[in-house]
């Protein structure tokens, strides 16, 4: 199971619509057998504001259920999973409040975003808690990764300003064998 694009069902009538965010058996039905334990929302307030390459290391990898609930993101997952066929590659794909997709990102992802819009927000669930300890971040203008980011100024936090390079990184996540690529 990869990173997955994932496109809800919507009910509109005349007083707007009705959709379920999250439901545990339609995520089964399609082999996403992830329990989330951990709801998360984030506001960017400025166009151009970058936020990652987050993840948190092993044994608090956490899998994440992310939507853009509000304005328009373009999101990212990067393969951190050393002998992946796919380390170090990554797919974008663009979310907004209208389309209401989401995306699904496994366990030994990296993640980063960045907002289109001025005040845009985020909600995603993860499959594990907040352990600080474990928390890595990984540069977002990384060269061996190669996010083109256009040419934007983008606003990055002081920590990921910070971040190291992938090379520099104690990243821990290796790759099992099965079949969790890119797509």
């Amino acid at each position: 199971m990869g990173v997955m694009l994932l496109t809800p069902r919507v009910f509109y009538d005349d007083r707007g619509y009705y959709m379920e965010s999250y439901s545990k058996r339609s995520l089964q039905e399609i082999g996403i057998e992830t329990v989330f334990v951990q709801d998360n929302h984030l506001l960017s307030l400025k166009r151009h504001t970058i936020r990652g390459i987050h993840f948190q290391n092993a044994p608090h990898a956490q899998a994440k259920l992310l939507r853009c609930t509000k304005g328009r993101i373009v999101d990212f997952a990067v393969d951190l999973r050393r002998g992946s066929p796919t380390y170090k590659r990554y797919v974008s794909v663009e979310l907004d409040a209208d389309s209401k997709r989401q995306i699904y990102i496994p366990r030994g992802f990296g993640h980063v975003c960045m907002s289109l819009v001025d005040d845009t927000e985020v909600q995603y669930k993860v499959d594990e808690l907040y352990w600080p300890e474990y928390d890595r971040a990984i540069a977002y203008n990384d060269p061996e990764i190669g996010i083109d980011w256009g040419d934007i100024v983008p606003i990055v936090s002081s920590k990921d300003r910070k971040a190291p390079k992938l090379c520099d990184s104690d990243v821990n996540f290796e790759w099992d064998g099965q079949e969790r690529s890119v797509r």
